[in-house]
């Protein structure tokens, strides 16, 4: 329902919508599949770290288990919301929307409230249950600056935010199960490309909530100036070059871009 373009309204009629029983389910949905998909992602990255204790860091099966947390986190995050909020999960999917004028920015904020609140919650319980384990935090390697993995980050979130955004358009059908799939893969395919240089983030919320709760804050601005740049360069590309909004003819009656 949000992947549609919004008429210009006043901001107050679209902070009335933002509040409206339908919009608080969309919060509910987004805060439980944020909560279980930053649960599985750093829930494997601790449980990585209990197996292979010391080395975890630099062994190869650990950054494949994570990669693998994230593909199957991921797609059954989006698959379990996307008819009620668009299962976006990460508020640079959100913000991509918002910059592509498919929610109000009012809309936004409430998802980014949700979405931060539960990655804090899954994290909080994760630091209580698991007794004797830390929470681990998102870090760059010693030979990345901070440039160089903002850049990283950025280039991981389009691919991201570009594959969400091919998933959910109304065009092609709504969400189905296999556009879940391909969204949750790729997000995995980030992890192994990335995840030994930056950590395969491209979810701001998650690197958030992680640090929030280690306590260090270390480089987080890498997790939010790349991944929410490279959010709104895919929803501008998607919607105004790759795939625009279809503008019927007024004599023919013929669309002028043929969705294919």
């Amino acid at each position: 329902m949000f992947f549609c373009k919004m008429a210009p309204t006043s901001l107050a009629y679209r902070f009335r919508q933002s509040v409206a029983p339908t919009a608080l389910r969309s919060y509910a949905a987004e805060f439980i599949s944020t909560f279980f998909y930053v649960f599985s992602v750093v829930g494997a990255s601790i449980a990585s770290r209990k197996f292979v204790p010391g080395a975890a860091a630099t062994d190869p099966s650990s950054l494949l288990v994570v990669a693998m947390a994230n593909a199957f986190a991921l797609a059954s995050a989006v698959y379990i919301a996307a008819n009620v909020s668009g299962g976006h999960v990460n508020p640079a999917v959100t913000f991509g929307m918002a910059v592509g004028g498919h929610i109000s920015v009012p809309t936004a904020l409430f998802y980014w409230f949700a979405q931060m609140l539960a990655s804090i919650m899954a994290c909080i319980v994760l630091r209580v249950t698991i007794v004797g384990q830390r929470v681990p935090s998102y870090v760059i390697a010693e030979e990345m600056t901070g440039f160089g993995a903002s850049v990283v980050e950025g280039v991981l979130t389009f691919a991201l935010v570009y594959t969400v955004f091919v998933a959910s358009d109304q065009r092609r059908g709504s969400c189905s199960a296999i556009g879940a799939v391909m969204v949750g893969l790729m997000a995995g395919a980030n992890v192994l490309a990335a995840g030994p240089f930056s950590g395969g983030s491209v979810n701001p919320a998650c690197a958030f909530g992680s640090a929030i709760v280690a306590g260090s804050f270390k480089n987080q601005a890498v997790y939010w100036i790349g991944p929410l740049i490279g959010a709104a360069l895919a929803g501008i590309v998607h919607d105004n070059v790759v795939f625009p909004t279809e503008n019927v003819d007024s004599f023919t009656g013929v669309p002028d871009a043929v969705a294919v």
